[in-house]
């Protein structure tokens, strides 16, 4: 997945449009673009974003953050506990079919994402690129949708933190472990990016580690070094597997792994403090194929030589509160390691601070955009010196203690109906990243630019969106399939897609009140707020590009001067 395709293209020359050129040698510190790569059209449009005298981000983030921060939000409750779901519906091959499919999908996602971030770098991708791409009022309608269901989203985790804590004093109060949970990941986001950046390196550091550590371990246990017990293959001819309820299985395990999979797409928020997005956006997407499969595919394929799918503990694992009964904790007390369920806890622990401290930052920039273009408040605009809009960080932070409370006052159904607001509007907006890649490929080919110019171009286009798209779909229709049949429950269907007509709601109503229209594709504006016009204004400091792909870039300690006779 590495080809051409999925390099950074610097070229010189072209007939119309030049990439970048870079003046001075590789080890020179100053590296200044030339020649302007687009015509200056379209100034003044109403898409145009104007970011001259306004209170701009801090570009602080790293690669190495990034790269982790890309890692960290693939690994999450979603593969440590609830992964046994998909074993035990769809049997050990069914459920490695489903993160394949699931997996693929998620990668096209994410190179979509990809090269539109990387050619116009932007804190709020979804509203930005809806309104840029196909109507300002979808771009509304999606930015508020981000921000609602991330602001659920962190609200849920306080609650999850309360209840992991309580695995190990279940006499003191989870409310307590909850608003201490909230106080961290409010410090970390008000201090600075950096201080989210490292937080997160950190903590998914450590689940990369756990995942590492589990796939050596459940090698080991298959082969009868640790337990005692040569598994083999034997667990692939039990009842049920390797394909339980063929295609209907899978289908099943695919709607799960979906909604495991969701918060890949928070590397795109990164981008608008991305110190060297040119160079650290693709090696983030890039790293997306590798990630899916080594730490969810090896997982899973470990889980289901290991763990029958027969086993009853599969389906009642399904919330942090039963970690005890999880696939990862299984898997290590067979391998002999009685002290598991404790140290899983501590590692879904620091897996839910850091969705939290995920979901925090995202909304927190969302927001800012959003109030910056004048869709939200414009008090929220406010940021202090170090980069961190205060303001959106407080309001995000508030409205997720008032949705913590709501689960507090013992009205569940009221609960459980905003956090499933979440969960579906997740997949909406990979939708809207599909689409809108799809509009901004065929809108720069029609505007006369050469794909080759940009910073950095999404694999398998346009198989990759459509494809999507099509899963997409089917998975927001299969999403709803339990509510239906065999027997309809209103409530439970009213639930499940209480995103949608939330979603509606906010894009007839900006529709109604600001007469935005469809742009056109000639018109979509292709100049302003792009990476190569931010490197020539000097908001974004010029880099030299990336050498021809090879393992040293990733072994550098193999590396060594040629010698010279």
């Amino acid at each position: 997945m590495s080809g051409s395709n999925g390099d950074i293209q610097v070229t010189t020359g072209s007939l119309h449009h030049r990439a970048s050129t870079y003046s001075g040698d590789r080890h020179s510190d100053s590296f200044q673009p030339k020649d302007n790569v687009y015509e200056e059209k379209h100034i003044g449009s109403p898409n145009s974003i104007k970011e001259h005298d306004e209170p701009k981000l801090k570009r602080r983030l790293k690669g190495r953050q990034m790269g982790m921060i890309a890692i960290g939000g693939t690994i999450g409750t979603g593969l440590f506990i609830g992964s046994g779901t998909t074993l035990a519906t769809a049997g050990p091959a069914g459920s490695l079919v489903a993160y394949l499919v699931i997996g693929s999908m998620v990668f096209f996602v994410c190179t979509s994402l990809g090269e539109m971030s990387t050619f116009i770098p932007t804190s709020d991708p979804f509203n930005h690129f809806a309104a840029r791409f196909m109507d300002p009022a979808l771009g509304f309608a999606f930015g508020w949708n981000y921000w609602c269901s991330w602001m659920l989203t962190v609200a849920s985790e306080l609650v999850a933190c309360g209840i992991i804590v309580q695995y190990w004093l279940p006499h003191i109060n989870g409310i307590v472990w909850s608003l201490i949970a909230l106080v961290i990941m409010f410090l970390l986001n008000a201090i600075s990016v950096r201080g989210y950046g490292e937080a997160e390196f950190w903590m998914s550091s450590l689940k990369v580690l756990t995942v590492f550590v589990f796939i050596i371990v459940g090698i080991l246990t298959v082969t009868g070094v640790t337990g005692g017990d040569f598994i083999g293959g034997r667990n692939w001819h039990v009842e049920g597997a390797p394909f339980k309820d063929h295609i209907v299985g899978i289908l099943k395990a695919c709607i799960v792994a979906a909604f495991s999979f969701q918060g890949t797409e928070i590397v795109g928020v990164t981008v608008g403090e991305s110190a060297n997005p040119r160079r650290d956006v693709p090696r983030a997407i890039k790293s997306v194929f590798w990630r899916i499969l080594f730490f969810y595919i090896s997982s899973i394929l470990i889980i289901g030589l290991v763990i029958p799918n027969n086993n009853k503990n599969l389906v009642e694992a399904g919330g942090v509160g039963d970690v005890g009964i999880s696939p990862f904790t299984m898997v290590f007390e067979l391998a002999g390691a009685s002290w598991a369920a404790h140290i899983m806890n501590a590692v879904v622990l620091i897996t839910v601070l850091s969705a939290g401290n995920s979901g925090l930052y995202a909304c927190t920039r969302v927001m800012w955009v959003l109030a910056k273009e004048g869709k939200a408040p414009r008090f929220l605009r406010k940021v202090t010196k170090h980069g961190v809009p205060i303001w959106a960080l407080t309001f995000t932070a508030l409205w997720s203690t008032v949705i913590f409370c709501i689960s507090l006052a013992g009205n569940q159904d009221v609960y459980v109906f905003l956090i499933n607001l979440s969960g579906l509007s997740g997949i909406g907006f990979w939708m809207g990243i599909g689409l809108c890649h799809w509009r901004f490929r065929r809108a720069y080919v029609a505007q006369g630019y050469d794909v080759k110019d940009l910073p950095y171009r999404a694999a398998f286009f346009p198989f990759g969106p459509i494809y999507a798209l099509v899963l997409l779909v089917i998975i927001i229709i299969g999403q709803g399939y339990g509510t239906i049949w065999p027997k309809f429950d209103a409530l439970g269907f009213v639930s499940t897609y209480l995103a949608l007509p939330l979603f509606l709601i906010f894009w007839l109503t900006w529709k109604y009140t600001k007469k935005t229209k469809w742009v056109n594709m000639l018109d979509i504006d292709l100049t302003t707020g792009t990476l190569l016009e931010m490197e020539q204004n000097g908001e974004i400091d010029v880099f030299p590009p990336d050498g021809p792909w090879n393992w040293k870039k990733y072994f550098r300690w193999m590396k060594r001067k040629p010698t010279t006779e």
